[in-house]
């Protein structure tokens, strides 16, 4: 039975996302000349999301918090990585926002192209120059009142614990003086089996945004304190959910 259902979802994740990039190129072709950051396209990640947690019986996802986005402001959202299903659940927050993501993602079929309809942000990991483009990019979506989303582990944990974070996003939520908007999510990390496709048991998800974090009143010096400021506050309710 288990093998069928998963057999079920996985189909039916995949006609989803055709399905969602067919409905993105129709839009695109109408919302071009008028919506060039695709907002519009964005939105249609919302019910997609919805689609793909409906439709898979052994994921059951319960968010909070939501009362802490302001959609009137522009946020450096910093969210902890547990695997590739938090794309799925972070769209749960029902937000606009461009994600920074690692360039192979890009070349997914349907789900590469989505992000590139959307204009999302590729990085190329350890790639220095590549690490300027998406700071100058990102810089340019805050500027024009775009949130930008970050993994600042850089790459999926392979514990419990959370790996070092990066000090891009906060030096950046910094200098343009944006709040960090923290968002801990758990029991992601059992959501897709590794080197496996069938699901054997019900995985319990969380998704909670977190009070945001005010910049106005910092210096430049200061992101090493936002930093771990930050991460305390997701390990905090990650130890809550387990």
């Amino acid at each position: 039975m288990n093998a069928f259902l998963s057999l079920f979802f996985w189909v039916a994740c995949v006609i989803l996302l055709a399905v969602l990039y067919l409905v993105m190129l129709v839009l695109l072709v109408f919302t071009f000349p008028f919506d060039p950051q695709r907002k519009i396209l964005h939105r249609q990640c919302f019910w997609w999301s919805s689609a793909v947690i409906g439709l898979n019986p052994f994921w059951k996802v319960h968010v909070t918090g939501l009362e802490h986005i302001d959609p009137k402001r522009t946020y450096v959202i910093v969210a902890n990585h547990q695997s590739l299903a938090d794309i799925v659940v972070l769209y749960q927050i029902w937000a606009q926002f461009k994600w920074v993501a690692k360039e192979s993602l890009f070349s997914i079929p349907f789900l590469g192209w989505c992000l590139g309809l959307c204009k999302h942000i590729s990085l190329k990991r350890k790639d220095r120059g590549s690490i300027r483009d998406v700071y100058r990019e990102a810089i340019r979506y805050i500027r024009s009142g775009m949130s930008v989303l970050f993994f600042p582990e850089g790459t999926r944990s392979e514990t419990e614990g959370m790996n070092p974070f990066q000090n891009g996003a906060f030096k950046l939520a910094i200098s343009e003086k944006v709040p960090v908007l923290p968002i801990a999510v758990s029991g992601t990390r059992n959501a897709i089996p590794k080197g496996d496709w069938v699901m054997k048991s019900t995985i319990h998800c969380t998704l909670t945004v977190l009070e945001p974090i005010e910049t106005a009143c910092m210096e430049h010096s200061d992101f090493p304190g936002l930093s771990e400021s930050v991460r305390s506050r997701i390990t905090e309710k990650l130890t809550q959910s387990f």
